[in-house]
């Protein structure tokens, strides 16, 4: 039972007033052990540092010293002693009590956690700041991460363990009515993501802050963020996340970090000759900072979120005193929405304009920020030249677009550089992380839009374009010009321009030389010489119908700006993410490019941080893997997770693990009876796909394949069901976007199937089919790790590289999968026996579109009785013809099957016979479980930060002792 508030309070009151009892403000190193550093609050001096540099260029190692801070020598030492459940206590009594969120009377769970994390956050403070003192000083180059989304998870377990203080504050906690896990469930996820574009992003900063690295990350403080999924009788119902309403107590206001972002306006050039950006609307961005703590080391960086707002004197109070109170209050309105939520739907031409002014606030702040912070530490003597060694810009996928044409208007119009100055330190600064080869993904914005909303920065982008013509026509030259100007039509950041007049006339030389020179003989068609047809008489009739119809002429198509062509121009690195994607983005989605620029692109394969994604979510596995290598330094070091391979027919250790699993589904398993009402038997097998609801990413497949399942069951009697069927719990997880239909169809068809299966008496236990409602990282951390199968069955060739298989692969669950993204690389490492795969390859797929839109394809009956038995009505009156129907026809827009589910349907259910086959043998199972971990050491994010740090940014280990 919980304390009472009146106890807490007198006794935070007395140990913080009493100058023997210490206040918790720091922790030791990596190297010295896990060790608070306390100081009495009455004569608290800062300690002098030490730090430790690292090259990552092999450089030897140097010893630095920070002379700036010194021991007040009357004070005495600082104390340093490990941290005990008391002192902890005191502190987590303290914010209670004197940092109050809540009100005095009670010490229920919401405010022990506001309390607890308020107190992990002191410790945090002094690291945090210690850190960036730290790179002030030395004016190191760092690495700045911009990314629209940021899916952080909770923090608190996350920010413990790393400090490695879960033990303590657990005594601490319980010391106070309350266990850790309790108050840790009060944490609502961070709503600043949506997939695994932003969960990748916080993986990188934790990777970034435990290895040492300087680095910032960039990204916009989103009040809704995307939105909370509940599911209901008609498929998904989105409504606004909550995750701000109580505050967030990790974040810090920055209210003296602010700056101006413009919109709209125009450019005026000044009677110096300069370009001026003027008139507008005019916002303010204000810095929101959030602590990212490295594991074992003081190292702790920082997430820098903008807040937009506009100032005080923008409310129009006439207006508002005479009534008009909406008209009064439009500043501050279209101010703060730009950071309502995450990916706002841009279907009207408001959304889109909303969405280019989010993208465009992240851009212009951070960058304003990022070169106040180069002019600062330059001290007075600031070399433009050197701004590249000083900084390093990444783009994750194209939303951060407008850093490039930012970070030219900075240079030129408020720092007086040239232009070619200005372009030479933007291309040596900037680098683009690719995530996607779907077309849809790689931005393009209405040249119309963009020059209303940011005149100033269109005309950059279209001197941006001119440079690139240039380069274009010095690398393939004129004497063919129609390879010319194909090139130029694909490589172009402007669609559906009019080509440059240099390149016109060019091209009109070239045709009226051909025209004067008989060798070169032109085919022109005389459109005044009459064809045979037109010999022929017309009837009267036939006269009088052309007279009547006047041809409409056809719409000039829009005239758009390609930002992924933008950033591949703009940058000196173009990275994919797997090495499947890497190369699909040379061969394919940027050939040209690739021609051009070969030495800027570059493969990153993604990774997941060990720690967040097996030694804090799953406890049991981690110490049995630290049992049997020996060593607790794999989560630092994932090779060493290699050497299970040697022990895996081990009996004792498959014992272990199996034991291990089922105590993590037993808890899923209670979950999902607490999260949907079903029950749910934890010794059936957990088969898990749990991703963004996309049509690419197969969910679909998934679906149809429990749906055969099922027909063929209900077609057996039950001996006949139990003796060829293992039992199944299929749970299914993920978002759909607010306005993609199809995607919500296929949500809605999960849970009527889910509903009619689960309801089966004859079925019962032997297969049960759920959806998870709003799917999130805390959600994730709880079922990967009771996770046997997982689910990654997307068309080849369009997952860039997934990350989610990684954290499965890493936690001893067996894949089942196509040849597509990461799991390549997955199942080259854990071994092609223990990994399910099926499917189609990359280097198929256009064939196989073609082979359906010449109607050549023939369907297999499996696969005609599932979309008979679903059109039957089996599961419920809702009409599935339009999703059946996307899967049908040879062409057209929503039919002709082009994820090939129908093709890859028969080997994915030959597929998951031999799942059933191997999972009856549970020693066999076990063992490729255990190789799974095993092979999952290169997915760690620490790797992937290596190289990037290594092979894009150029950038210092800086280790704080």
């Amino acid at each position: 039972m919980a304390v009472s508030s009146n106890s807490i309070r007198s006794e935070a009151l007395a140990h913080h007033l009493c100058s023997k009892t210490p206040c918790l403000i720091g922790f030791s190193s990596r190297n010295r052990g896990s060790k608070l550093f306390f100081t009495r609050t009455s004569n608290f001096r800062r300690a002098r540092r030490s730090f430790h540099v690292k090259n990552v260029s092999s450089v030897p190692d140097q010893k630095l010293q920070d002379s700036t801070t010194d021991i007040d020598e009357a004070s005495g030492d600082l104390g340093s002693f490990a941290p005990d459940a008391a002192s902890i206590a005191s502190s987590i009594k303290y914010h209670a009590e004197f940092t109050p969120l809540f009100a005095p009377e009670k010490f229920e769970l919401p405010k022990a956690f506001f309390a607890t994390a308020q107190s992990v956050r002191d410790a945090l403070i002094i690291n945090w700041n210690a850190t960036y003192d730290y790179y002030e000083k030395m004016n190191v180059k760092q690495a700045y991460y911009l990314s629209m989304e940021f899916l952080q998870g909770r923090a608190l377990l996350n920010a413990v363990g790393n400090l490695e203080l879960t033990g303590a504050y657990g005594e601490a906690l319980n010391k106070l009515g309350h266990s850790l896990e309790n108050v840790a469930s009060q944490e609502p996820d961070a709503a600043l993501g949506n997939g695994g574009l932003g969960r990748l992003a916080s993986c990188f900063l934790d990777s970034l802050a435990t290895l040492d690295y300087p680095a910032w990350g960039y990204g916009l403080r989103y009040k809704y963020g995307l939105f909370k999924q509940r599911i209901t009788k008609d498929g998904q119902e989105e409504v606004a996340e909550d995750w701000l309403e109580m505050g967030n107590p990790w974040e810090i206001v920055r209210n003296d970090v602010s700056y101006p972002v413009k919109f709209y306006g125009k450019v005026v050039t000044g009677s110096d000759g300069k370009q001026r950006w003027i008139g507008g609307e005019d916002i303010e961005a204000v810095a929101y900072d959030v602590p990212i703590p490295g594991y074992r080391t003081k190292t702790t960086i920082n997430l820098r979120l903008w807040s937009t707002k506009v100032p005080s004197e923008d409310l129009d109070l006439h207006a508002f005193n005479s009534g008009e109170h909406s008209k009064a209050c439009e500043a501050q309105s279209n101010a703060e929405k730009i950071c309502y939520i995450l990916y706002p739907g841009d279907e009207s031409t408001e959304g889109k304009i909303l969405r280019l002014k989010q993208q465009y606030t992240l851009c212009s702040a951070s960058l304003q920020d990022i070169v106040a912070r180069f002019e600062r530490r330059s001290k007075g003597h600031v070399k433009w030249d050197d701004f590249p060694e000083k900084v390093a810009v990444q783009m994750n996928d194209t939303h951060p677009t407008l850093c490039i044409p930012e970070l030219m208007r900075i240079l030129i119009d408020l720092k007086g550089l040239g232009w070619k100055e200005a372009w030479n330190i933007t291309q040596r600064t900037v680098a683009y992380t690719n995530h996607t080869v779907l077309p849809e993904a790689l931005e393009k914005w209405s040249y119309e839009l963009m020059e209303k909303l940011l005149p100033r920065h269109v005309e950059i982008i279209e001197m941006i374009d001119e440079q690139l013509v240039d380069d274009i026509l010095s690398k393939y030259g004129t004497s063919n010009p129609e390879i010319l100007v194909e090139k130029l039509n694909v490589m172009r950041i402007l669609e559906n321009f009019d080509l440059p007049a240099v390149v016109a006339d060019l091209l009109a030389e070239l045709q009226e030389s051909k025209i004067d020179d008989p060798s070169e003989k032109l085919e022109i068609p005389d459109e005044t010489a009459p064809t045979d047809e037109e010999n022929e008489p017309e009837e009267e009739e036939d006269i009088d119908k052309k007279k009547d119809v006047t041809p409409e002429p056809s719409p000039a198509p829009p005239k758009l700006v390609r930002m992924a062509n933008l950033c591949v121009v703009g940058g000196h690195a173009v990275n994919g993410v797997a090495e499947i994607h890497s190369e699909i983005v040379k061969e394919e989605v940027f050939n040209d490019f690739y021609e051009l620029w070969p030495e800027k692109f570059q493969n990153k394969t993604n990774g997941v941080t060990p720690r967040r994604w097996i030694r804090f979510c799953n406890p049991k596995l981690s110490d049995i893997i630290t049992k049997w290598t020996g060593t607790e330094d794999w989560v630092l070091k994932t090779e060493k997770l290699a050497e299970l391979r040697k022990f895996a027919d081990n009996e004792d250790l498959q014992i272990e693990w199996r034991k291990a699993k089922r105590s993590n589904k037993a808890k899923v398993a209670s979950f999902i009876k607490e999260k949907t009402g079903y029950s749910v038997n934890a010794d059936a097998m957990f088969d898990i796909q749990v991703k963004r609801i996309h049509e690419y990413k197969r969910q679909l497949l998934n679906i149809l394949g429990i749906v055969y399942r099922y027909k063929k069951m209900k077609e057996m009697t039950a001996v006949e069901r139990e003796a060829k069927y293992v039992p199944r719990v299929c749970i299914f997880g993920g978002k759909a976007f607010a306005t993609y239909v199809q995607a919500k169809r296929i949500v809605k068809f999960i849970t009527d199937v889910g509903a009619t299966i689960n309801h089966d008496p004859e079925i019962g236990d032997l297969l049960k089919v759920i959806f998870v409602p709003d799917y999130n990282v805390s959600v994730a951390e709880l079922l990967i790790p009771a996770s046997e199968l997982s689910q990654h069955i997307s068309t080849a060739g369009m997952e860039a590289s997934g990350t989610s298989n990684m954290k499965f692969a890493m936690n001893g669950c067996i894949l089942i999968g196509t040849l597509d993204g990461a799991n390549v690389e997955i199942r080259e490492e854990v071994g092609e026996d223990n990994f399910f795969l099926f499917g189609a390859e990359a280097h198929e797929i256009a064939a196989l579109r073609k082979e359906r839109a010449e109607g050549k394809f023939v369907p297999d009956k499996c696969f005609e009785e599932v979309k008979e038995f679903v059109r039957s009505g089996a599961f419920g009156s809702y009409n599935y013809d339009e999703l059946i129907g996307s899967l049908e026809g040879n062409e057209g827009f929503g039919c002709a099957d082009y994820f090939l589910v129908g093709k890859d349907f028969p080997s994915y259910i030959e597929c998951q016979e031999k799942v059933d086959e191997a999972y009856q043998d549970q020693k066999r199972w076990t063992r490729m479980s255990i190789l799974n971990t095993a092979g999952s050491y290169k997915f760690s994010s620490d790797r992937t930060i290596h190289e990037y740090a290594k092979d894009i940014w150029n950038i210092q280990h800086l280790e704080i002792l």
